[in-house]
């Protein structure tokens, strides 16, 4: 089955670059899961998810249908990966206790998505799928609200027109994916960096609009941004805290 690729060219910025998820969503996640023995993380990418799950599950099966993100990822005794397709996993049936997707089910079938997932969940299996909209430093903090504008205006207008239409489904908190299971109740979860604007660079050209926008103008957006934010941050080694709020949609998924 064919999938949007939009991370392979640039895996392995996307490896050393990606926002990384708090210890606090695990830690509900992993509350809510009695039997730890087999999860899937659908769409691993670089195993970011795969590598935290690998320490309290007794096998992690970590999928993606990027070769390239799979060559990027992180390699651990009990975590096993397939390059498949989310609609098409490979997994037996009845075989995950838990179904984990981070900042990738906007992208599925999700029909086909939820079928599999039928399939492959053990009776009492749970599913988790999460994303994370635009970053933003609070504004409380020196010309913070002046790189907000800046990074605000880069995402909507200069590469606004590169973003697949299923980027809107975080714009809208994941409020718009299709989500056929009774959802537990959640707390409010956010991620919290501290980064340098090398990071924040670095993290920018992860973005597919980004790499949409080279491959048509044959130059890379983020380096023509690059002066402006540099004027904004102050001294280039000045650490600065990034927020991004999560959206997380959780359930049982077979009784």
């Amino acid at each position: 089955m064919s999938f949007k690729d939009n991370f392979s060219k640039q895996a392995s910025l996307y490896a050393r670059y990606r926002p990384v998820y708090p210890q606090a969503l695990y830690d509900f996640l992993l509350q809510q899961v009695s039997n730890k023995t087999t999860v899937w993380d659908c769409a691993t990418g670089n195993g970011q998810v795969a590598k935290i799950l690998a320490q309290y599950f007794e096998q992690v099966i970590a999928t993606d249908a990027s070769k390239a993100q799979i060559d990027h990822a992180v390699q651990l005794p009990n975590i096993e990966y397939h390059v498949a397709t989310a609609e098409d996993s490979g997994l037996a049936n009845n075989s995950v206790d838990f179904i984990t997707v981070g900042q990738a089910a906007h992208w599925f079938r999700l029909s086909r998505f939820y079928e599999e997932v039928q399939r492959v969940a053990k009776p009492g299996a749970m599913l988790a799928i999460w994303g994370y909209g635009l970053g933003y430093f609070e504004t409380k903090v020196g010309n913070a609200a002046r790189l907000n504008q800046m990074i605000q205006h880069f995402y909507t207008q200069v590469v606004g027109p590169f973003w697949d239409e299923e980027r809107k489904h975080l714009d809208k908190a994941y409020e718009t994916i299709t989500f056929p299971y009774e959802q537990i109740p959640a707390p409010d979860f956010k991620m919290h960096l501290e980064w340098s604007l090398q990071d924040l660079v670095g993290y920018l050209k992860t973005w597919s609009s980004v790499q949409k926008y080279l491959v048509q103008h044959n130059r890379n957006p983020v380096d023509l941004l690059v002066p402006e934010l540099s004027d904004a941050w102050g001294e280039t080694s000045k650490m600065r805290t990034i927020t991004w709020d999560v959206y997380l949609k959780f359930a049982k998924v077979k009784g």
